[in-house]
């Protein structure tokens, strides 16, 4: 039916809009209420137009629960309207789901209801109408549209929030399959984005839902559990609140007062990870107190401590340094009277307001705090936007930055910086710039040289060293913690390798060519263009960086760029420049990108080598006599001939085995000396034989054949050693 209220700014030029179907009779009142408390009545009006436009296009459709779908949209527009959201916002919400679910256009709405709207509203939308490859993929790229989305306005992951909160609350039609895999993604995404963006609301609400439909019975259990508990602790904390408020009236400060409770999943979050019982983890009197003015919540502050002793280390001034997605307030745990602990929070209103709604708190605020630092997390949902190869990738990113607790430090000049917990100097320098992180060596902590995997704490100063000629080390994905840092590394390491196949596919094919007396910079214009026509690819890079990564070999791509032969030639036989007098390709050892030594046999600098070429990997290493080339003896065309290059100093895995007399010390002994060898202990295996004797396997560090034969003497001269011999295999 028509809403009376309304009826004169907006005459309907269809059929009048109904009741709802079974279920609940929502109409548009139930939220023109809220609305009317902070909105124009032009506003109202739109939103009112796009109320019966979203009914219309609906019509006919009905959720899972029976009611008709426009129940949802409304319902997601009146969390928004709580919230205080502006009338586009509130008008998207309505309309968030005719692109997706309807025959509308984003046109149509634009047209309609203007460009902003029409954008928010495609921005919530999934990407329906397009073909992936598999489920995860498409959920990935719809996740990175709405993420883009959101870095150009904000209000459409707001808006998302609010149609994933009803669809939780709504959650119990759905088969139990659905409703666990809805509610797992939910605690993984939803509820983390909301905590980032302060919405505490939101977060614990969507957790206590997922967490019910998961675990519904370990649910049903806790929640009775704090029912019965919470009426045994109203006596208790109407004592506290009031000697509280006494103290706080002869200091001459005011403040509301009010008792605060765990959510259900925050309580079981708190038992599983610490292994605490029920009783340990809500056995503590939690409060409230807003109050005006920061200078009142330091006051409030100190009379809080000078009638009950606080616990040390268990303050945090968030207030001074608030927490990265806005929030401020006073944490301290006391000691009360009645021999528990009793944990106060001390805010103002617009604090209070900001930990609550977040972000959401700047359309009542325009809170200049949590407005910047949200941004900054836009920006950095840019940056791994950019560097991320594929939308799996970006997600997972994206779920690596969804951190739970932050960790504080500081530069040499005292400028904080927020990492999440766990993080190490490397996540520091990616954090300062990108290009700090890349060309990082060494850090110091409080002064002192640290390993780059060094977890940092709260209150570290850190320092970076750079070196303008170093480059990320792939091992250091292996410990950092930001989705910054893993994304540049990532990023770093794919050009890295680009760079690198495409000059040693260079280097290769001019030493096929050399068969031919050409080089890549002599051979045809014509003919280069003719085989990047055949073979389909857009420049010489791309095909050197065939080349290099084993995919392509570079006598056949030779032959092809060669001038034809003499027809007496047997043409279908690769030719092998082995047999012409070329010089074998030079190897050094920081080609590691595309150039791989052979873990079966551990070459190393002075040992006689041979190259395979293998698809996607380039070339690997190998002894000559190594069993693991012998398949490649009939295939000539993978086998490239290679040599040792002078190069940097670097060190080289190879093995060792030392048979011993078995007495105590030995092992302790053998490594001493490798040490003072000046090489690195990988690894160790020890085998005892029998009783008196002892074979012990040691993975080493060398720089070369000389420093592993002056290894190999120093080990021999010890009198318990029986032998002492490299392991090629």
């Amino acid at each position: 039916m028509l809403i009376p209220s309304l009826r004169k700014r907006h005459p309907p030029t269809h059929k009048p809009v109904p009741s709802f179907g079974p279920g609940r009779d929502l109409k548009f009142q139930d939220i023109e209420g809220l609305l009317e408390g902070y909105l124009s009545k032009r506003e109202i009006a739109n939103i009112y137009r796009a109320y019966i436009f979203g009914y219309q296009a609906h019509s006919g459709q009905r959720r899972a629960s029976g009611e008709a779908y426009i129940s949802h949209p409304v319902e997601v527009a009146r969390i928004l309207a709580g919230l205080r959201m502006d009338s586009k916002a509130i008008s998207a919400a309505i309309l968030h789901d005719v692109i997706e679910d309807t025959p509308t256009a984003k046109k149509q709405l634009a047209k309609g209801f203007g460009k902003e709207v029409a954008e928010l509203v495609d921005g919530v939308s999934k990407l329906s109408k397009v073909s992936f490859t598999d489920q995860a993929e498409a959920q990935a790229e719809s996740f990175r549209k709405m993420l883009m989305a959101m870095t150009r306005d904000i209000r459409v992951i707001m808006i998302k929030l609010a149609d994933r909160l009803h669809n939780m609350r709504t959650l119990g039609v759905m088969r139990e399959e659905k409703r666990k895999r809805i509610a797992k993604e939910t605690l993984e995404i939803y509820a983390p984005i909301a905590s980032r963006l302060g919405m505490q609301s939101f977060k614990h609400e969507l957790e206590d839902l997922s967490f019910k439909a998961i675990h519904p019975k370990r649910y049903t259990t806790l929640e009775k559990a704090v029912k019965q508990r919470r009426g045994n602790r109203k006596g208790l904390l109407k004592k506290i609140e009031s000697s509280i408020e006494k103290r706080m009236r002869q200091d001459g400060v005011t403040g509301k007062i009010s008792s605060r409770e765990k959510h259900i999943y925050g309580i079981y979050t708190k038992m599983k990870n610490k292994d605490l019982s029920f009783d340990e983890v809500f056995d503590v009197y939690a409060i409230r107190i807003v109050t005006n003015s920061i200078d009142s919540c330091y006051r409030i502050l100190g009379a809080l401590h000078s009638l009950y002793a606080p616990i040390p280390g268990r303050f945090k001034d968030y207030i001074a340094i608030p927490k990265s997605n806005g929030y401020q307030s006073l944490h301290t745990v006391m000691v009360s009277p009645y021999g528990v602990p009793i944990e106060a929070q001390i805010r103002t209103n617009e604090m209070d307001q900001v930990a609550e709604a977040g972000i959401a708190a700047h359309w009542l605020y325009k809170s200049g705090k949590v407005q910047k630092e949200t941004n900054k997390w836009i920006s950095a949902l840019l940056d791994l936007q950019k560097q991320a190869g594929n939308s799996k990738e970006f997600l997972e990113n994206v779920k690596i930055d969804l951190f739970p607790e932050e960790v504080y430090v500081f530069t040499p000049k005292g400028k904080i910086t927020v990492l999440p917990r766990g993080s190490c100097p490397v996540d520091f320098a990616y954090a300062v710039h990108t290009d700090i992180g890349n060309t990082c060596v060494a850090a110091r902590v409080n002064h002192h040289y640290v390993p780059l995997q060094t977890q940092l704490r709260n209150g570290n100063t850190i320092e970076i060293t750079t070196d303008k000629n170093a480059t990320p080390d792939p091992g250091w994905l292996n410990f950092v913690a930001t989705a910054k840092a893993r994304s540049s590394i990532r990023h770093h390491l794919k050009h890295l390798q680009k760079r690198k196949a495409r000059k040693l596919g260079r280097n290769l094919l001019d030493k096929a060519l050399q068969t031919f007396s050409l080089s890549t910079s002599t051979v045809e214009e014509a003919r280069m263009e003719a085989l990047l026509k055949e073979i389909k690819f857009k420049s010489k890079g791309l095909l050197y960086e065939d080349i290099g990564l084993g995919n392509r070999m570079a006598p056949l791509v030779a032959r092809q760029l060669a001038p034809l032969l003499d027809e007496s030639a047997d043409s279908n036989k690769p030719l092998d420049p082995r047999n012409k007098g070329v010089r074998p390709l030079g190897i050094v050892s920081d080609e590691g990108m595309v150039i791989h030594l052979a873990k079966c046999c551990h070459p190393i600098p002075g040992d006689r080598i041979q190259g395979i070429a293998t698809a996607g990997r380039g070339i690997v290493i190998h002894h000559p006599e190594c069993p693991n080339i012998s398949e490649f003896r009939n295939r000539p065309e993978r086998l490239i001939d290679v040599q040792w290059d002078p190069g940097p100093e670097n060190l080289f895995q190879v093995v060792i085995q030392v048979n011993t007399i078995n007495r105590r010390g030995v092992l302790a002994t053998l490594a001493s000396t490798l040490a003072d060898a000046d090489c690195n202990i990988d690894h160790v295996d020890m085998d005892d034989r029998d009783g008196n004797t002892s074979s012990l396997e040691f993975l080493i560090s060398i720089n070369n054949s000389d420093h592993l034969e002056k290894v190999l003497h120093r080990i021999r001269t010890m009198d318990f050693v029986l032998s002492a011999e490299r392991k090629n295999t």
